[in-house]
């Protein structure tokens, strides 16, 4: 059996910044709020690594199901069945398509 390669796992082209947009975001975007029922963006930022969400959910559109503690609950549509991610809220986005 192999060994796990790690959560981040050819995840270089996905998780690289451009060079004018490296380091930390300004602190609004880290205090953003959500209330139940919005359609966020899963947005990884990848400065930040505490409550960020696999890879696999990188640009997906999923509902708040719930705050808990610092973090959000988005339920996000996958082809098979609907995933469950638990995420700060620097690494989501207020959906703005319809």
């Amino acid at each position: 059996m192999t060994t796990s390669k790690g959560y981040r796992n050819r995840s270089r082209k996905l998780l690289a910044k451009t060079p004018r947009t490296r380091g930390v975001p300004p602190p609004a975007v880290m205090l953003r709020s959500f209330s139940v029922g919005d359609k966020v963006v899963v947005d990884l930022e990848p400065s930040i690594h505490k409550g960020m969400p696999h890879r696999r959910f990188q640009g997906r559109v999923g509902t708040v199901v719930e705050k808990r503690g610092r973090a959000y609950v988005v339920r996000v549509p996958m082809p098979k069945k609907d995933g469950l991610i638990t995420a700060r809220p620097i690494h989501l986005k207020p959906f703005a398509g319809g």
